[in-house]
């Protein structure tokens, strides 16, 4: 055995490839709303339109699949990698809605590319018994990655006072060294099924679907309007922000893996229901929140529900053809942003008249997840993918 290589395996590829996207994405997020507003004077349209061309590379997913036939999966998710911390890199030197809808574009396009391929591969590389725990794992460590990079976000900001567009530099040049760092440290892994290399919509996948394309919806509400929210009506800063996030992640890096065993032990019809029932009162809350403490409590109980969301991966792992996992995981990230694409910039419109009315409308879709979570069967697997309405 070569000790020295080791190390080189595809479940470290995908904990490295983890701590990449906390150092870039997050912090692109974390500045988003006060650099907006502070430097490019956006109101709610604005950022509803920039949320929305934000998801229209991931409504563009499913097209992954036929760059596949030119180029390996993972030497595709790095590529797509270099250009998410690329496009965060140079997010700081356009303040203005052009400029940001460009940057934004390039690095959601390499942040779309790459969460299609990270979940098509971690669902071939990993077994269906590992999956749950590993999944949760990979959450654990991207949250403790998110940890350090909020923790220096905070001293950039508040000891240091970047201005934003180096900010967004330094944290996206480190993702991008990371990213040609491991472009050469890891061999290119063999997958055991040759995967599908065109479209696959399967009628038995139906279920897997609608929980996929209500997860985008529901998430689009938190994504775009409860960090508005914060920032618009209870004038939280840029460090207020970065200290919420190091909270979300603190606890992300506490729970996360043991979410995964919670969902390997109990099932995903128990863990999703759980799930969305939590949802739904955290929606009102935000509709009804008057004080900032309350509405940060709501934001960090909200992110923590997220991580119970892979149970829909781990669902579909069970109940899929091995070779669909490629093909699927494009299409599922297109179903996924169907609502993202014209959620924001419609939902934006009516924050401008309504904010409560946002959130209830976010209640009504984790409702309807919860309708459909209750149909998974209690040990799903081929042949026996749903309750009621199967379909060959």
């Amino acid at each position: 055995m070569n000790h020295s290589a080791s190390w080189k395996t595809p479940q470290n590829f995908l904990l490295l490839i983890s701590i990449v996207v906390p150092i870039a994405f997050s912090s692109w997020m974390a500045l988003l709303n006060n650099f907006v507003i502070e430097k490019a004077n956006f109101d709610g349209s604005d950022i509803g339109l920039l949320q929305s061309v934000r998801e229209i590379p991931g409504f563009l997913a499913f097209t992954a699949v036929f760059v596949l036939l030119f180029i390996r999966e993972q030497r595709f998710m790095l590529l797509s990698l270099g250009a998410l911390t690329l496009g965060t890199a140079i997010t700081g030197f356009f303040p203005s809605l052009f400029g940001l809808l460009m940057t934004t574009l390039l690095m959601s396009v390499g942040f779309h590319y790459f969460e299609t391929l990270k979940q098509s591969l971690s669902l071939q590389w990993l077994t269906k018994d590992e999956a749950p725990e590993m999944l949760g794992k990979f959450i654990s460590i991207g949250a403790l990655a998110s940890l350090f990079t909020y923790g220096a976000l905070w001293v950039c900001l508040e000891v240091l006072k970047m201005d934003f567009e180096w900010v967004y530099l330094s944290f996206g040049g480190v993702g991008f060294l990371l990213v040609v760092w491991m472009a050469f440290a890891f061999p290119e892994f063999e997958t055991k099924v040759q995967q599908n290399k065109k479209l696959v919509l399967r009628k038995r996948y139906w279920l897997y679907y609608a929980l996929t394309f209500m997860s985008g919806a529901r998430r689009q509400i938190f994504t775009v309007f409860a960090g508005f929210l914060m920032v618009e009506r209870f004038g939280y800063s840029a460090a207020d922000i970065t200290l919420l996030f190091l909270i979300n992640y603190l606890f992300n890096f506490l729970f996360a893996k043991r979410i995964g065993k919670f969902i390997g032990r109990v099932g995903e019809r128990k863990a999703l229901v759980f799930e969305y029932v939590g949802l739904i009162g955290v929606f009102v809350g935000y509709a009804l929140v008057e004080t900032a403490e309350w509405a940060a409590a709501l934001y960090v109980i909200d992110h923590l529900f997220f991580a119970l969301a892979l149970a829909i991966k781990t669902y579909f792992q069970k109940i899929a053809d091995p070779a669909d996992m490629a093909s699927t995981a494009g299409v599922s990230f297109t179903i996924n942003h169907i609502a993202a694409v014209f959620i924001p910039v419609t939902f934006g419109l009516i924050w401008l008249a309504s904010p409560s009315a946002v959130f209830y409308i976010g209640a009504g879709m984790a409702l309807v997840s919860l309708a459909l979570s209750l149909n998974i069967p209690r040990m799903p697997e081929e042949g026996n993918e749903v309750r009621v309405l199967k379909w060959s």
